[in-house]
């Protein structure tokens, strides 16, 4: 993608500061679309869209934000939350952080003693840079890349990775592809996912949503939110009516922090998780393509807790890296490149 030119009747790039790091703006020709992201960690920070129907003129609508990301500086740097954080080469959490892989013991914390939790991988710290650009009337794609993911930079993970994260915006949809290149000479175990929060019903809390999760298998987890061992940790939805949302159901004051398997794709093989507001009709298509979905509804955070609900597509589930079943499809071969599709589409 090479094409920076954007025009008056096409999508407009912008270069800004989210203090002193560095931000990207996106905006449709007529202002009903607006994308603000930071280059740290490819970060979505604001996702805003008209909210009238698609035709309407825009001087007849006004934007509405639907996500729930870092509002200044200090919180994108701190990750609080993980707000919109891309999750690679791992998502969710390592057990103790320690895994074995390739023969080797390997320990992503080496020296700590007290608190080992270790989550969400290094990609959304990572800086990137923008390196192509397609406008078009109608939607603007957006290549970043980082070169950052290499053996001397992250204690426990001696690969060298390349990561590209496309975003393609467009009118009423928002789609990320994460695509690694292993430029290591072994092969390096890697997965990736997305943590957004969304949010339909601000100033009010999440509890009046309705949530729909076409999934039939949650996973068991212990205190420490690691899945049980081997089939152990598989529960089918049938026995588990509290957490069961294949059936449309409110929230309401349910406190969820787990991950939901055996998706049930459509005939193009898009899984669409829904979220969606009764009081305004508005909804929310979480998407992706194969992988698992997590679900947290926000009740630890440091910030408007239960003010938004993060629904975040994986390829795994949490401690893969600890799991001989998801060897195969962590395995990134030397030269190999693998993508995760993902995104969100709002309708009202």
């Amino acid at each position: 993608m090479t094409d920076r030119g954007d025009t008056a009747d096409t999508y407009r790039i912008a270069e800004g500061r989210l203090g002193d790091e560095p931000t990207v703006t996106v905006s449709a020709p007529d202002g009903a679309v607006r994308v603000v992201l930071a280059l740290r960690g490819a970060t979505l920070l604001s996702w805003r869209v008209a909210r009238g129907a698609a035709g309407q003129p825009t001087e007849l609508t006004e934007l509405t934000e639907l996500t729930d990301g870092y509002r200044d500086e200090a919180e994108l740097l701190a990750q609080d939350g993980v707000r919109a954080g891309l999750l690679a080469p791992f998502s969710n959490r390592v057990a103790d952080g320690r895994y074995h892989y390739g023969g080797h013991d390997h320990d992503l914390l080496p020296g700590r003693t007290a608190d080992r939790t270790v989550y969400h991988g290094f990609a959304r710290e990572a800086p990137f840079k923008l390196i192509g650009v397609v406008t078009t009337a109608d939607s603007a794609r957006l290549l970043l890349r980082t070169t950052s993911i290499r053996p001397d930079r992250h204690p426990g993970y001696p690969f060298a990775l390349d990561l590209d994260v496309e975003y393609t915006i467009g009118r009423r949809e928002l789609g990320i592809e994460v695509r690694a290149t292993n430029v290591g000479e072994t092969t390096a175990p890697y997965a990736s996912g997305w943590h957004p929060y969304f949010t339909l019903s601000r100033p009010r809390p999440v509890d009046d949503l309705v949530l729909q999760i076409p999934a039939h298998t949650l996973i068991r987890t212990d205190a420490s939110l690691i899945p049980l061992p081997g089939t152990e940790a598989l529960l089918p939805l049938d026995r588990c009516p509290d957490l069961d949302f294949r059936t449309p159901r409110r929230l309401g004051d349910a406190v969820i922090d787990a991950c939901f398997a055996d998706l049930t794709p459509g005939p193009d093989g898009r899984t669409e998780t829904v979220l969606s507001d009764p009081a305004t009709g508005s909804e929310l298509r979480v998407w992706q393509y194969g992988g698992y979905l997590h679900v947290f509804t926000g009740d630890t955070l440091a910030r408007d807790r239960r003010a938004s609900i993060a629904l975040e597509p994986v390829e795994v589930p949490t401690d893969a890296y600890n799991r001989p079943e998801h060897a195969n499809a962590l395995s990134l071969e030397p030269g190999g490149q693998r993508g995760f599709r993902f995104g969100v589409t709002y309708q009202t």
